[in-house]
């Protein structure tokens, strides 16, 4: 890659770090930032839900990914498609199963979803959610870097994600095309419905804060079965939810999502280290 190239995409990179540690002081750790935080939790609904029930959705959810995916084995011919074109298809099928168990839970146990007293447009929820992902790049930058050093100061060998390995080694446009999609779209709204709107979202009003705000991000850390990126995405998921609770959508984390996934695609195809 050119130098020159190189160059650019590393300053758009530290221009946007910047920007990100500005609205981390301005809207998490000012002040001001507290106190609208403060006001925000009192302000979080109650999800109206038994236990039974919850239970239901998880299993909705899972039973929903698991019977797409056997679906998808019996009516395709894995021996015609290559490992990319399976793995993107069975992901595809996992996610598009598990988000219709969560549409299909809605539809028959959860007419009146609760919602926050807060009313935002969606212009507005998508500025929150980039706001959000501004936000995420330094902190991530910072904790990504002690973690990588903790780890190799232990001599564990550090792996990139297979889908990051995909990524940057895949030359089919359509396949790059397929899997960004995939990416920026079906897996966020699915990951953070489940995590932020359905784990968090329970747990939030029924057990002190810091659990409902960790273990939700522990299993999405978890889900990614990858070392290094662990405690990464566990600080992201405790972001997501706290960008959830602040504004009472389940957008802004969903857009929030996509957009951090899109940055990471970007990296990854421009040859820079995500």
């Amino acid at each position: 890659m050119p130098t020159d190239y190189t160059a650019a995409v590393t300053t758009v990179e530290l221009l946007l770090l910047m920007s990100g540690c500005y609205l981390l002081w301005k809207y998490g750790l000012s002040k001001t930032a507290l106190e609208q935080a403060t006001a925000a939790k009192k302000l979080f609904p109650e999800w109206d839900l038994s236990l039974t029930t919850f239970l239901l959705f998880m299993w909705m959810i899972f039973c929903g990914g698991l019977l797409s995916q056997s679906l998808l084995s019996l009516t395709i011919d894995k021996e015609e498609l290559a490992n990319t074109d399976m793995l993107l298809a069975a992901g595809a099928a996992f996610h598009g199963g598990m988000l219709l168990g969560i549409l299909i839970f809605n539809h028959f146990f959860d007419r009146i979803p609760s919602r926050s007293p807060q009313r935002f447009s969606a212009f507005r929820k998508a500025i929150f959610g980039a706001v959000t992902v501004l936000i995420v790049l330094p902190s991530l930058t910072a904790v990504g870097l002690v973690w990588q050093q903790l780890l190799e100061s232990m001599g564990v060998v550090i792996e990139q994600q297979d889908l990051v390995e995909i990524f940057a080694e895949e030359d089919s446009p359509r396949l790059l095309i397929m899997m960004t999609l995939l990416a920026i779209t079906v897996a966020p709204v699915t990951e953070e419905m489940i995590f932020r709107g359905g784990i968090f979202r329970y747990m939030r009003t029924r057990t002190p804060r810091w659990v409902a705000l960790l273990v939700p991000a522990l299993l999405f850390g978890a889900l990614h079965a990858n070392l290094a990126s662990f405690v990464p995405l566990v600080v992201l998921g405790i972001i997501l939810a706290l960008a959830y609770e602040r504004t009472g959508s389940i957008t802004v984390p969903i857009v929030a999502h996509g957009l951090f996934n899109l940055h990471t695609i970007a990296l990854i195809m421009s040859g820079v280290t995500a």
